[in-house]
């Protein structure tokens, strides 16, 4: 309870015995001076004196006499509003705001507290304010009580939460208030047993509402006054340490020399300084105890991070008393925390800790006991949190090298090669720390030699043995990147490196070995890369950002270390490592990154020729591609127009090309002459000097070698003799497609003439051609060449070629014959959808390992994904994707992706020829099943459930806006449809056609379908039906039967109630599919009426029956017309369309419950559609039995499926039951039926009013009433008039079967009659319901 001075407080903040808290505090008690007495500080209050009274109350000659506490309450919420203002505004001196209050305070301390009080509601958010009565009388539990219930709980944001630029800074203006409020306290009003009393008081009880705004924000207020206290306690804390040792130095003193009024003076001053500190404490003990030893748990992760954030702080602040294992404690429990943004608070708040190295003592305990909690939460999936826990083992280790086992190092290790970079970045300071920043004591005599012989020779070897060690060779610049920020010197001293590569090792120095220079190699390379281009490898970082002035000329002093250092050393590494393939071709790639001015300006021209001339040799040493490659993007490099070295590289260039290109004619007039067949010595010579010119034709334009028509002859020779070696007739392949390139490049730039048009394309479709026969070569890897080559000459001269203004290259547009379709496509499907265990020529005669099946199936995506850019681009035509569709399902886990994609961008070229497309992949698979299995196939078979399986995938592929798809959907039917009956059975009508099954397969599709194109397929289906056909419900038409109740499925209720406000173009996704309101829904007697009436002004006027004939339509004076489409909305290309309500879009939330709804449905229909077709049958024999007898149906007859008008033999009748809705009916369906079965019960429809319209006869006819006595069930009635009684309600199906009959007769009104009652549809009210024979219940009217 908030004390006030006239009352006495039942407040025992200070008294241990009597506070609720435990008497076992955390803090030291030193000799029990927590129990202080004398002074008037007891820890009790009782009532104030007559004197205290006078000071503080609200008498005392106060003005205003013993109203002032109501006058301040009525300027209260002024004075509040100012100091809340104040705060929120955050631009005032916070100091001078707390010193007006403290004068306040000293003023009047109870207004001035109450201010106080009502400052914390309202930074809450609590729109209610503490009157003074409230104040006086009231307990805190109940104060706190009524402001819950002023609270406005209609936003659940508070100050705390909001968002906007005025409260963007809230939080540190609140937190600094109270910091300089304690602050500006500490020497007198914190002690007065009054002001902080009340405060804790009442910031405990608010951090116990289940408020979750009282909650926060009193936590937060709470644990930022505890740790203003423990400053305040920290101060004391020296100025006792200070005191006490002046007092023992004075003490100390002879006694001549002793001041003893100095030595009471002191002696005095330490007794205060210990009281004020026992105070202190327990303040702060009330707060952790009432406060944070709850909320540190509690269920908002805020709340937790604001106490595990201050506890840290406390801890740091003053070790002496909180840095114990009472506290850490919480910290190492709260690890576990749920909340990243917990997890996140411990660790920097161990940080802090640990960065102290004077406190290692004091966490030994915690560190042992939550290590390897730490090391597990760096891999943490909150990659912040990650990062912080890295950073702390890192100071761990400064702190202790000994703590960390080598296993929790290597835990911390690998980390250096994570993609994300800040995790990364501090592994690889932790990898510094722990390997690098030691320094051995006699290397500080060798700090300034350089090479060899430096410092860093060591740790650059260490580097190597990490890189090799970590087994991850290939990530070198992850390696690098993650130690750029730290270990820059390091990874900079190229000149260190050089030497260790080319300088002879010292005596008694261990040279590196082969693999390590290999290592040391590429390390020096990818330093020498993320130096230049100065941004992270790919992967590491979002894109490359702008680099500052400093960086930029940074990058511009290391370039130009770069290129001093290795113009130099680069032709001496080439000459001592030339013969080793994998060094070389690292090295070749140091002159991207070279400033190549400096040649000139440094004059280094002699080492640049001896770099040309290293450069010759390799090309004519090496036949690897990857070596050749790098000395041709080396000439590239260097072969720059801007720097004066151009004529001197160009020329050394030409050189080696011309003699590469003499040495290949010649070569090859001689292979092609032999009789015989070519020796392999010969042959080899040819493919390696063709090598080098495919590899300097991929970087430099070799047309004027005039390369096209030595290739042509190479590869023509081998179609012609079919035994030509399969890497010459790849690398001739794509030297060929070099120069075609080369010159398509060529063309267009330029200014070219016609002639240079017609011999390109003339040359490209000879080359194409090639490329077709090698298509069906023997040897895969030949095919696989020839099937990339022919997809991308394609893709370049389709008739995207001249998009750009670049109309004068239309003669050189080609467009593909159906016979390369056909066999483009069939490599694909021979190759690329195949098994793993079957690519045995991708794997090279190795072992089918990992490795080797990941890069198998890349090759193959690669494959595919060529294929499907030659669909989406419109270069083939779009059928052919049908083969590659109805893959899909199989191998989904290998090119789902790119077959997904397909699919997308098809659907944006074309939506029609894309939906024909799937269906016809469909028809394929479906065409394959009966080839294998014939029909009389199983449709619960594997295969056959697979297709299906497939289609209800390429169905949700169609997504959830039904207009945008709607003409795609209707072909995609159509076309279903036809295929269907294509086929006719050769045992004539009475059997079903030969793919009739098919339709079961389509049905999967009608959940796309709207509600007025349902009813338009469902026409056009009966255009391929016969008479017979809608009369068989044998199991081999049950195909027919799902797919037209699919069709005929929420198709009968466009139209809703014109009462209820819900009209056809604003119905939802969940009117359309689920059902409107089955006889499941009860309604009430009371609503009978009303609910009838709506739901019969507006009935569907059309209905087409089973047969392929429309009936009349039936017209009446309540029944509206429907709105037809207009003709711009019919899509009459696919087929007629039928007046239909217009469609609105829907919104997204009620297609996703429409989706649902309809998926379930149809899940469980399916395993209730043969025993459906199994009780019609039944039921129809049995209600023939019944006709013929005229009595009463057979009790034991299950419930029917009715989804046909009982017809007579003759005639076609319509079906009246088409229109009614169950929300009339008080009938509750057996639970034994599923929903589909529910859903296709359709309700009867009789409207006397459209009968009396007709003729007088029909009029007379609508009183007539046909009774079936119901005598085998003799259980009484219920008074319930929504439900059947006893176990007549599984007749309802029964008894709507008799009226589909009666109905259809004598057009009569159906009453069923039980004892006393009868349900009938009454001509009064419009309902079913149970009445009392002859009366109606609405009307009160005898019949």
């Amino acid at each position: 309870m908030i004390a006030a001075p006239e009352i006495p407080t039942d407040f025992t903040l200070l008294q241990e015995s009597e506070t609720h808290f435990s008497s076992d505090t955390d803090f030291e008690d030193i000799e029990g001076k927590n129990q202080k007495q004398g002074k008037g500080k007891t820890c009790k209050k009782g009532k104030k004196g007559p004197a205290e009274k006078g000071k503080s109350g609200n008498g005392g000659g106060k003005p205003g006499g013993p109203n002032r506490m109501n006058g301040h309450h009525q300027q209260n919420g002024v004075e509040n509003m100012m100091l809340f203002e104040v705060v929120k505004m955050g631009k005032s001196a916070m100091q001078s705001v707390v010193d007006d209050w403290i004068e306040s305070y000293k003023h009047d301390r109870d207004i001035a507290l109450l201010d106080l009080i009502n400052f914390f509601i309202q930074c809450s958010g609590c729109k209610g304010v503490v009157t003074a009565e409230m104040f006086r009388h009231m307990q805190n539990s109940e104060i706190i009580r009524k402001m819950t219930e002023e609270f406005d709980e209609d936003s659940g944001d508070y100050p705390l939460t909001m968002a906007g630029p005025q409260w963007k800074k809230f939080k540190s203006s609140f937190c600094e208030f109270i910091g300089v409020l304690v602050r500006q306290c500490q020497y007198s009003i914190i002690y007065d047993e009054y002001m902080m009393d009340t405060v804790i008081s009442l910031l405990t009880g608010l951090s116990d509402s289940q408020v979750r705004a009282f909650r926060h924000t009193s936590t937060l207020a709470a644990m930022k006054l505890m740790t203003a206290l423990v400053n305040v306690a920290l101060n004391l804390s020296i100025n006792m340490d200070n005191t006490q040792r002046q007092y023992e130095a004075e003490r100390n003193k002879i006694i001549g020399k002793r001041a003893n009024d100095r030595l009471e003076l002191l002696l005095q001053k330490r007794k205060e300084l210990q009281e004020n500190q026992d105070e202190i404490e327990n303040m702060m003990n009330a707060i952790f105890k009432g406060v944070f030893v709850h909320r540190y748990r509690d269920a908002i992760a805020e709340i937790r991070a604001i106490c595990i954030e201050e506890i840290g702080i406390w801890m740091k602040m003053y070790s002496d008393a909180f840095l114990n294992d009472s506290y850490l404690k919480y910290v190492g429990w709260t690890m576990h925390d749920k909340q990243g943004e917990v997890r996140l608070k411990c660790l920097t708040a161990l940080q802090g800790l640990y960065y102290n190295k004077e406190l290692n003592s004091k966490l030994e305990l915690f560190t042992s006991r939550f290590k390897d909690r730490i090391v597990s939460m760096t891999l943490d999936k909150e990659y912040d949190v990650a990062v912080q826990a890295i950073k702390l083992l890192t100071l761990v280790l400064q702190s202790s090298e000994e703590v960390l086992t080598a296993e929790d190092c290597e835990n911390v290790y690998h980390l250096v090669y994570s993609a994300h970079r800040p995790v990364a970045v501090a592994a690889g300071e932790f990898l510094y720390k722990k390997l690098f920043s030691r320094r051995d004591p006699e290397d500080d005599g060798i700090l300034k030699r350089r090479g060899r012989q430096s410092p860093n020779a060591n740790l650059v070897k260490t580097l190597v043995f990490f890189f090799l060690e970590s087994e991850l060779h290939e990530h070198a610049a992850y390696l690098v990147d993650s130690m750029w920020d730290c270990a820059t010197d390091l990874l900079k001293d190229w000149e260190c490196m050089n030497s260790l590569l080319l300088e002879e090792p010292l005596n008694g120095e261990e040279p590196l070995t082969d693999r390590q220079e290999s290592a040391l190699i590429e390390i020096m390379l990818c330093t020498i890369r993320q130096a230049a281009e100065c941004h992270p490898p790919v992967g590491r970082g979002t894109g490359k950002r702008v680099l500052t002035a400093k960086e930029k000329k940074t990058q511009l002093d290391d370039r130009t270390k770069i290129t001093e250092l290795f113009a130099v050393a680069l032709p001496q590494l080439l000459a001592k490592y030339s013969v080793d393939a994998e060094k070389v071709t690292n090295l070749l790639q140091l002159p991207q990154y070279f400033d190549l001015e400096i040649y000139t300006t440094g004059r280094l021209e002699k080492h640049l020729d001896a770099l040309l001339r290293q450069i010759r040799d390799i090309v004519e040493k090496h036949t690897d591609i990857d070596v050749l490659e790098a000395c041709s993007k080396t000439y590239h490099a260097l072969c720059n127009e801007e720097f004066t070295i151009f004529n001197r590289v160009d020329i050394a260039r030409s050189q080696l090309i011309d003699e590469l290109a003499d040495k290949f004619n010649r070569l090859l007039e001689d292979f092609l002459q032999e009789g015989e067949e070519p020796d392999e010595d010969d042959a080899y010579q040819v493919l390696s000097t063709l090598k080098r010119i495919t590899a300097f034709h991929n970087a430099h334009d070799l047309s004027r070698w005039d390369l096209f028509g030595c290739n042509y002859k190479l590869l023509k020779t081998g179609i012609e003799n079919g035994d030509m070696p399969e890497q010459i007739v790849i690398h001739a392949l794509q030297c060929t497609h070099y120069v075609i390139l080369w010159q398509l490049a060529k063309v267009t730039e330029s200014s070219s003439t016609k002639e240079d048009l017609l011999r390109l394309k003339k040359q490209m479709r000879v080359f194409c051609q090639i490329c077709q026969h090698y298509l069906t070569n023997v040897n895969t890897a030949v095919k696989e060449q020839a099937f990339t080559i022919l997809c991308d000459v394609l893709m370049i001269f389709s008739h995207q070629i001249m998009t750009g203004g670049r109309d004068m290259l239309e003669p050189l547009v080609y467009t593909p014959d159906s016979s390369l379709q056909s066999e483009l496509l069939s490599f694909i499907l021979d190759h690329v959808f195949i098994d793993q265990d079957d690519d045995n020529n991708s794997a090279d005669g190795q072992q089918d390992d990992e490795a080797s099946k990941i890069e198998a199936l890349h090759k193959r995506r690669n494959l595919l994904a060529a294929f499907c850019k030659l669909i989406v681009y419109t270069v083939v035509e779009m059928n052919t994707a049908a083969d590659i569709f109805k893959q899909y399902m199989k191998y989904y886990n290998d090119y789902g992706d790119i077959i997904k994609e397909t699919m997308s961008k098809t659907r944006q070229i074309d939506k029609i020829q894309c939906a024909k497309t799937l269906i016809l992949s469909l028809q394929q698979l479906f065409n394959e099943m009966i080839q294998e299995n014939g029909y009389n196939f199983d449709r619960s078979s594997p295969t056959f459930s697979g297709i299906k399986e497939l289609a209800r995938r390429f169905a949700l592929t169609f997504g959830l806006d039904q207009l945008k798809t709607r003409e795609a959907i209707a072909m995609l039917h159509k076309d279903g449809i036809e295929f269907a009956f294509k086929e006719p059975n050769p045992q004539g009508e009475s059997h079903p056609p030969l793919n009739l099954a098919f339709l079961d397969i389509l049905s999967e599709f009608s959940s796309k379908l709207l509600r007025q194109d349902k009813r338009t397929v469902y026409v056009y289906l009966e255009k391929f039906m016969t008479f017979q056909m809608s009369l068989r419900r044998e199991d081999v038409w049950l195909p027919l039967m799902s797919y037209r109740n699919s069709l005929l499925a929420g198709g009968d209720d466009d139209t809703m109630s014109v009462i209820s406000g819900i009209s056809s173009r604003g119905s939802t996704v969940r009117n359309k599919k689920t059902k409107p309101a089955t006889g499941k829904r009860k309604v009430p007697e009371a609503e009978e009426s009303s609910s009838s009436d709506s739901m019969w002004l507006n009935r569907e006027q059309t209905m087409h029956t089973p047969v392929m004939m429309q009936t009349p339509q039936l017209t009446s004076t309540i029944m509206r017309e429907p709105k037809r489409l207009r003709p711009e909305e019919s899509y009459m290309g696919v087929y007629p369309m039928q007046p239909e309500h217009h469609q609105a879009p829907l919104d997204y939330n009620t297609q996703v419950t429409w989706m649902l709804a309809q998926r379930q449905q149809e899940e469980a229909a399916r395993q209730q559609q043969e025993r459906a077709a199994m009780n019609y049958v039944k039921l129809r024999t049995n209600l023939q039995h019944a006709i013929r007898r005229g009595t009463s149906l057979m009790e034991d007859d299950e419930e029917p499926i009715v989804e046909d008008v009982m017809m007579s033999s003759e005639g076609r009748i319509e079906d009246l039951n088409e229109g009614m809705d169950f929300d009339t009916m008080d009938i509750d369906l057996p639970p034994s039926k599923n929903r589909r079965e529910r859903t296709e019960l359709k309700p009867d429809f009789f409207d006397p009013a459209s009968i009396m319209d007709e003729s007088p006869f029909l009029t007379l006819c609508s009183w007539y009433k046909i009774t079936l006595e119901i005598t085998s069930y003799s259980k009484p009635a219920e008074d319930s008039a929504t439900r059947l009684p006893g176990n007549l309600g599984q007749l309802g199906g029964i008894w709507k079967t008799v009226t589909y009959f009666f109905t259809a007769l004598l057009q009569c009104e159906p009453v069923l009659v039980m004892g006393e009652r009868s349900l009938k549809c009454c001509f009064k009210c419009k309902s079913i319901h149970f009445v009392p024979v002859g009366l109606c219940a609405s009307s009160n009217e005898s019949d």
